[in-house]
């Protein structure tokens, strides 16, 4: 295991540093200008906006501009925004909790409710409950979350007025009042969420169950008297959970990165509406910095899924 850990690591290595360098290329020869913003700005001259691309460093040659952020980068300094002149390390941790907090609670409720739909789902194929719980997953699926947002906000804010529309991120949760009013306000985005993940999850649970319980070891388990329950959590479950181990690998670092549609539709302020603002201005270093947490972490949780394998399922063998 040592072994496997250590080889994975410095195959990672290297994959993060040709990532780096595409999204830094990418972004280095996009088209715009972080300096547009002062361009219809008389106050500021030709020679003020050079100093200031000499000072931010765009005056380099991209290669020495790369190392520069790479090697900082390493360091824990993710440079300073082009727009706010603030550090970008500061701009995330601000974004942070609250992304964590609307993606994050979105998630683990579509876990918890997409574990036993899926389970009773493929328990019940092509009975009516089956056929009523896939109906809802397509339906999850097959809505955009632009559409299932604007729909809440027109039934529960603008008819009836029970929820707020936009997510007030200066709300302090103090006491009792405030709690409910910050339950309030994230109802509808966590909603939304968990229609999509919970249908997704759902369908992939459901799908790895419908394979598993065909096979001759759980045939053998239903001979030996084991009940329904046993057979599903001790034996089918672990070899079942495989596929959908990967997907949640690969979905948990989005959790980091934002819900962008979502947060944009219900003004929530987290790191995916921060994403999209540094996007539209042009803010590369903020663009740069989001990009490529999400890529390590997306490295990090292949490694877990990995490592996952060996325990849902002793068949899988870990090259030492």
């Amino acid at each position: 295991m040592p072994t496997y850990l250590l080889r994975r690591t410095l195959t990672a290595l290297p994959t993060l540093a040709i990532i780096s360098l595409i999204i830094f290329l990418i972004l280095a020869l996009a088209p715009g200008d972080p300096m547009s913003e002062f361009a219809n700005n008389p106050a500021i001259s030709e020679e003020v906006r050079a100093n200031i691309r000499r000072v931010l460093g765009l005056d380099q040659p991209i290669p020495i501009r790369y190392v520069k952020w790479a090697w900082a980068f390493v360091q824990g300094d993710m440079g300073y925004s082009f727009t706010s002149r603030s550090p970008v390390v500061g701009l995330i941790v601000q974004r942070l909790p609250t992304t964590l907090w609307i993606v994050g609670a979105a998630y683990i409720l579509s876990a918890l409710l997409a574990l036993p739909l899926g389970i009773i789902s493929a328990l019940k194929r092509y009975s009516m409950v089956d056929q009523g719980i896939t109906t809802l997953a397509f339906m999850g699926i097959s809505l955009p979350p632009f559409f299932t947002g604007l729909l809440l906000i027109i039934i529960f804010s603008v008819r009836l007025g029970w929820l707020p529309f936009i997510y007030d991120s200066t709300l302090a949760v103090t006491d009792w009042s405030s709690l409910i009013q910050q339950l309030r306000q994230s109802v509808m985005p966590i909603a939304v969420l968990v229609l999509f993940q919970t249908a997704v999850l759902m369908r992939y649970i459901r799908s790895s169950l419908v394979e598993e319980l065909p096979q001759n070891y759980v045939r053998t388990a239903y001979a030996k008297g084991l009940s329904q329950f046993v057979v599903v959590w001790r034996h089918i479950l672990r070899n079942a959970l495989i596929p959908v181990v990967t997907l949640v690998a690969l979905d948990i670092p989005t959790v980091f990165t934002g819900a962008l549609i979502t947060e944009q539709v219900f003004r929530v302020p987290g790191i995916g509406a921060l994403l999209i603002d540094s996007i539209l201005r042009n803010d590369t270093p903020v663009v740069m910095a989001i990009a490529f947490i999400y890529a390590i972490l997306v490295v990090l949780f292949n490694l877990l899924a990995d490592l996952l394998y060996a325990i849902l399922d002793p068949r899988v063998q870990l090259n030492r």
